[in-house]
């Protein structure tokens, strides 16, 4: 095997190492580092990531934030319907999936809560579909008020007001994400002040996490696979950062699988370009990256596009010789699980 099929990225994984819940405290998982020069895999603590940054270097972080996107409510004959909002299309329209799928038509209606509805206008080429919520209170309280944290499926529980904040990360701003950018949510502010005090400057990008991120991969060769759009934004000052971070000779970190992509769809090779845009750029092995020297993630579902993306900057068998490590020591998988850092 050699990363080229889907079926390379499977691997066995007992259903206890999936984390339910965030531990009580943000950094207080373990970290698995990687390095690509030895091909050595290191077991820390996500407390010691500082002391792999060296001064100069820039540590680029995902400011989206996650919305109450999993709106829960009913039909008109009264059986229960779920909306999963995906993507803005203004005028309160949004792309969404829907389940039951084959009941919510154009045309139907979902009664959400008090004064809030959703209305089915049209199914989209890829079977989402186009829905315009409407709120007595106006949708932005509406969705705060009535809408649930969107956590994933493997998470076998209802979403808590916990939730609410520790399914964010520490600096997410700009509402838009369906999903939470998950390597992020490890950081609290003192350990990026640390990690600031080691000399690294941080930059800032958006990228709203939809359903490119976490819709699987179902075909037997990835390069067969659709990804989704998402919008990103690199700020001035994050472009201005990363050519002075390449001009002196310091390495680019990137903060989850969503920055990573966002940084190389935004490189011109030589630097980055400023500004919004919208990728769907599938990062696989014989992917050659320009913008990202070192990358901070968790732990991934098999054959998703995310571990793929790892597989491609660590190297297809040191990936999975990690997880099948990280299996035998009993590491926390997935949203609220630990951590992995790849190093040069």
């Amino acid at each position: 095997m050699n990363g080229d099929r889907t079926a390379d990225y499977d691997f066995e994984l007992p259903r206890d190492l999936i984390a339910q819940e965030p531990l009580a405290d943000r950094s207080g998982s373990r970290l698995m580092v990687l390095t690509r020069s030895d091909g050595s895999i290191a077991h820390r603590r996500f407390t010691d990531l500082p002391g792999l940054v060296q001064p100069g270097d820039a540590f680029i972080v995902n400011t989206s934030r996650v919305l109450k996107a999993r709106l829960l409510g009913t039909r008109d004959s009264g059986a229960p319907a779920e909306i999963l909002l995906l993507k803005p299309l203004g005028g309160e329209r949004w792309e969404a999936m829907v389940s039951p799928g084959g009941k919510l038509k154009p045309g139907r209606r979902v009664r959400i809560g008090d004064g809030f509805s959703a209305e089915i206008l049209e199914t989209t080429p890829r079977r989402t579909r186009i829905v315009r919520l409407e709120a007595t209170t106006g949708v932005a309280d509406a969705l705060e008020r009535f809408g649930h944290v969107p956590l994933p499926p493997y998470i076998e529980r209802a979403d808590t007001g916990a939730d609410a904040e520790r399914y964010q990360t520490v600096y997410a701003r700009e509402d838009g994400s369906v999903a939470a950018p998950t390597a992020g949510l490890h950081f609290t502010m003192a350990l990026l002040d640390e990690i600031g005090g080691r000399g690294a400057q941080r930059g800032e990008v958006v990228l709203h996490v939809g359903a490119g991120t976490f819709k699987p991969v179902e075909v037997d060769d990835p390069s067969d696979h659709e990804m989704h759009e998402e919008s990103f934004v690199v700020p001035a000052p994050t472009a201005d950062l990363f050519g002075a971070t390449r001009s002196r000779g310091g390495r680019v970190w990137a903060v989850g699988t969503t920055t990573a992509r966002t940084l190389e769809s935004a490189s011109t090779g030589a630097g980055l370009r400023a500004g919004h845009g919208e990728t769907r750029l599938f990062i696989r092995p014989g992917y050659r990256f320009r913008a990202v020297d070192s990358l901070v993630t968790n732990f991934h579902l098999p054959r998703s596009t995310l571990i793929m993306l790892v597989a491609a900057f660590a190297g297809y068998e040191l990936t999975m010789r990690a997880y099948r490590e990280a299996v035998a020591r009993r590491y926390r998988f997935f949203s609220y699980g630990d951590a992995m850092v790849v190093v040069p």
